[in-house]
């Protein structure tokens, strides 16, 4: 082990902490409110019998009660903040706090939606010109910042596809997905009411124009893609695909979730792309984990700007900016008032600060990084497709089988490194896949300590030791958690 891991290796104080309901004792408060100044409701008078009708059954606790439990639960929970998280296709890069710091500060955080837009005027200013930088960075000429995810994009981005075609008098049922693509597209599209015919990608991992042509059919609506796709592997057949796919009627969607790897390099607009989500979590560094808040915008070509949802923003010639109702084509309303706003100034910080070649550089350092490790664990582990590969990685676990490990083994061990580990088990057209993600924001001597865990791991395999072992909890029985699910508290007075 280098001298680095050795002093990088996670040791921590790590303090028991049950359900803050057992810490509960009658009369302890949190908080002390003054007395009510205004008269009580009667709330069985006002809402009948959908009025409460016991009192809630919160834990009473006192304030550092309250500080300890949280922080406790805190320490037991890994974060971009503390080392890599090299999840492939999840690209958890690190926030920079001064976008933070902007976002939480009370001229941005403070507006509310229901303000005249007189009253908002910086903040429709910041997402206009966000929705400028989305048209430039794709090539596309329409855009809608509402989405609040990157699925909801992709859902967003097939009612637009499927209105087009419904205005065109013909009601196409399918859309063709490949093996390669983002794992939530098939799901999307079930959600938008389509079919999916999953093809597969060559043996060079990208997929061929012969492919898709011989899968189209009058019923095909669109052909969602991944580009790059989650092997990592640019498609270089795309604009040939969007040719087959457009004399038949048929549109061409691009997932923008690896947008990362090649903004301010290629453009899916002028690759044919119909639509593209842009993931600002992953592509613009707002943040990533807990489920949200997240931001999908969409951009789309001319044949779908009449779909957009709404409401729009738009510039007057004095300058200034107001809401507008979208047009009589458009699916309407995706998300309450404009989206997440919160995420809309991160990323345009994010933008802003870089320019554009920042986020070009962005790009090439995202490759550099992925290419590095690559090279590093190409002697130790698998690659099962050899083909050039941009922002991240897929190994398998082939060649450390042989002494007794495997793709889970490996990433459980990682834990004890102080490192979350890479994406298991995903592209599913990689068996036992390893899909390593390091992002543009690691320095190399975090690489390399990457690289030097997953090279002991691998040549001091010791097949019976059970890990993780230097953590809180030792390796969870994952068949009964999810056949034991236990989501209820008895409170007991």
């Amino acid at each position: 082990m280098n001298e680095f891991l050795k002093k990088s290796t996670s040791q921590a104080v790590l303090l028991e902490e049950p359900p803050l309901f057992e810490r509960s004792r009658k009369g302890a408060l949190a908080a002390n409110l003054p007395e009510l100044d205004v008269p009580k409701i009667d709330f069985k008078k006002h809402f009948g019998t959908h009025a409460r009708q016991k009192q809630a059954r919160l834990p009473e606790v006192s304030e550092p009660e309250v500080v300890r439990h949280f922080t406790r639960l805190s320490t037991w929970n890994y974060a971009i903040d503390l080392g890599i998280y090299p999840l492939g296709s999840c690209t958890m890069k690190y926030n920079p706090k001064l976008n933070e710091e902007i976002a939480r500060s009370a001229e941005v955080a403070d507006s509310h939606p229901y303000d005249p837009d007189e009253w908002n005027q910086v903040q429709l200013a910041m997402m206009y010109e966000l929705e400028g930088f989305i048209r430039e960075v794709t090539g596309l000429p329409g855009v809608s910042l509402q989405p609040c995810a990157g699925a909801q994009g992709e859902l967003t981005g097939l009612m637009l596809i499927s209105a087009y075609h419904r205005e065109k008098g013909k009601v196409r049922k399918t859309i063709l997905t490949t093996d390669s693509a983002h794992g939530t597209n098939p799901a999307s599209a079930a959600l938008a009411g389509f079919q999916t015919l999953q093809i597969p990608s060559g043996a060079d991992g990208v997929l061929h124009p012969d492919t898709v042509a011989a899968a189209l059919t009058d019923d095909v609506a669109a052909l969602m893609i991944t580009n790059p796709n989650t092997l990592g592997i640019f498609e270089k057949h795309v604009k040939e695909i969007a040719n087959i796919l457009h004399a038949k009627g048929a549109l061409l969607y691009i997932d923008g979730a690896n947008l990362n790897a090649v903004m301010g390099i290629a453009r899916p607009g002028d690759a044919g792309a119909d639509v593209i989500q842009l993931n600002l979590h992953k592509t613009f560094s707002t943040p990533h984990g807990g489920g949200g808040p997240g931001s999908g915008p969409i951009a789309v070509s001319p044949l779908l700007l009449p779909y957009l949802p709404g409401p729009k923003i738009e510039k007057s010639q004095d300058g200034s900016f107001s809401l507008q109702s979208p047009g009589p084509k458009s699916v309407g309303r995706v998300k309450a008032f404009v989206g997440n706003f919160g995420m809309f100034a991160r990323a345009w910080c994010y933008i802003r600060a870089l320019g554009g070649e920042g986020l070009l550089q962005v790009s090439q350092n995202a490759i550099l990084n992925a290419n590095y490790i690559r090279a590093k664990l190409k002697p130790l582990l698998h690659l099962p497709i050899d083909s050039p590969t941009l922002h991240e990685v897929v190994f398998n676990d082939r060649n450390a089988r042989e002494s007794g490990l495997d793709t889970t083994k490996i990433a459980k061990r990682l834990i004890d490194y102080g490192m979350h580990p890479p994406t298991v088990h995903f592209p599913l057209c990689v068996k036992n896949a390893i899909m390593i993600e390091p992002t543009e924001t690691e320095s190399k001597d975090e690489l390399d300590r990457f690289i030097s865990a997953m090279q002991e791991i691998i040549e001091n395999p010791a097949p019976e030791l059970a890990a993780p072992q230097r953590v809180f909890r030792e390796k969870v029985d994952e068949t009964k958690a999810a056949r034991e699910l236990k989501l209820r508290y008895d409170f007991k007075d």
